[in-house]
């Protein structure tokens, strides 16, 4: 026989989105389900930002000990040890996960089934034996790496987020497939732990930075070592014994380079598998669930947060859009989504931190701008620290009136 349970709001996705709006609805005296089949925390926590942030972390320090000869400090190469770091980025993410804990969560009213949940109606949503009829639903089902159509690809046991943060050996020499945000920041910090790497792009690095911001840090991951070709097609993978063989074409012709390890990089799509959205007449495409500002999607009754709807794909967004829902939801406020101020960082060497417009976009929307740039070099403290690769640049209208702004870095 299925449960029935009746709730105000049931949350589909236990990943920042849906732990926060939980979170806050249960606290503010709403009856909360929340439907989650996999680990509480989602990609952020178990194969994201966290596992992300503790690996760069290392890969810093070890930086550090080799820079620190231009301070007058001699010290040898330093070594790591991978089973250690391993074991460092676990033990980060054991010290976080209490807080996105069943238990936790529990114990603010929510009631958690740890189950897949697909629609069956407009208004009802099945988790394993549980019927849920709610008077609003969030969908927060997040998103999951892009595997793209590349012939022999599926042959090869390759890496993604979600699969990189377990090895406990480093890898010989590890192929990066994808100049994103996350193949960049990967691809320097495993170059910093002494591994070789070979970045593959087949547009440029970090395509959707200022490219005055991206060629400061392409020129500090070429000067660590990293190997990057940019504009380049991909006509196939194979493995031969132990050795995985990516052939290329670039503007010179075809080659083929060779690496112990793969990961593929390439961007992420929303996650809907499983969720029967025609079910519930919820509209979706492939970038995906349609909503308007108020971030209700075609069911009215339905709201779709974080990564599903496609937009700008970080944990704080999906903590942003957390908070409209809430105010739309049980304040009845209607809060829209304003994306114009909205901040985003890439943990690069040197950072890339941007807000608001870029030139780019500035001058196809104003066409007379103005461009304000600062060196690091100009920098007192920079020079101090020797962190001098860098600049800050600022867009105005002709008044003055800011625009956006980028900084690329150190902190």
């Amino acid at each position: 026989m299925k449960k029935k349970i009746h709730t105000d709001i049931c949350i589909i996705g236990g990943g920042a989105g849906g732990l926060t709006l939980a979170a806050i609805a249960s606290q503010l005296g709403a009856k909360v389900v929340l439907v989650e089949a996999g680990e509480l925390g989602g990609d952020c926590l178990n194969r994201g930002c966290v596992p992300s942030k503790a690996l760069i972390a290392a890969a810093n320090c070890l930086q550090s000990i080799r820079s620190s000869k231009n301070f007058g400090i001699i010290s040898g190469e330093p070594r790591c040890n991978f089973k250690l770091i391993h074991d460092q980025i676990r033990g980060v993410i054991n010290a976080i996960a209490p807080k996105d804990s069943i238990e936790r969560f529990q114990g603010l009213g929510v009631t958690v089934i740890r189950e897949f949940g697909k629609f069956v109606g407009p208004t009802r949503v099945q988790a394993g034996d549980t019927l849920v009829h709610a008077k609003r639903f969030v969908i927060a089902t997040g998103s999951k790496p892009v595997t793209p159509s590349i012939p022999g690809l599926d042959e090869v046991d390759y890496l993604t987020n979600e699969t990189i943060f377990n090895k406990k050996k480093a890898p010989l020499h590890l192929l990066v497939l994808g100049g994103g945000p996350t193949g960049s920041e990967l691809a320097q910090a495993y170059r910093r732990l002494g591994c070789k790497v070979t970045l593959l792009e087949q547009s440029r690095i970090l395509e959707n930075v200022d490219p005055e911001v991206s060629d400061v840090v392409r020129n500090k991951m070429l000067q660590e070592g990293v190997v990057i070709y940019e504009g380049i097609q991909i006509l196939c993978v194979k493995k031969k014994n132990d050795v995985i063989i990516i052939n290329i074409r670039d503007r010179h012709g075809d080659f083929a380079i060779q690496g112990s390890d793969l990961l593929v990089a390439v961007g992420r799509e929303p996650e809907l598998k499983e969720l029967d959205l025609d079910r519930a007449s919820i509209k979706y495409d492939t970038k995906g669930i349609n909503v308007d500002r108020r971030l209700r999607s075609t069911n009215k009754k339905v709201f779709a947060i974080g990564d599903v709807v496609g937009h700008y794909q970080f944990t704080h967004m999906a903590e942003y859009h957390a908070g409209i829902a809430i105010r739309n939801i049980l304040f009845k406020f209607p809060a829209k989504t304003d994306y114009s101020c909205f901040p985003s960082v890439i943990f690069t060497t040197p950072e890339v931190a941007e807000v608001g417009m870029s030139e780019k976009s500035a001058r196809e929307r104003f066409g007379d701008i103005r461009i304000f740039r600062q060196s690091f070099a100009e920098n007192d403290r920079a020079t101090i620290e020797k962190n001098v690769e860098g600049l800050a640049k600022i867009v105005t209208r002709p008044n003055g009136a800011i625009l956006g702004a980028t900084i690329v870095g150190p902190h």
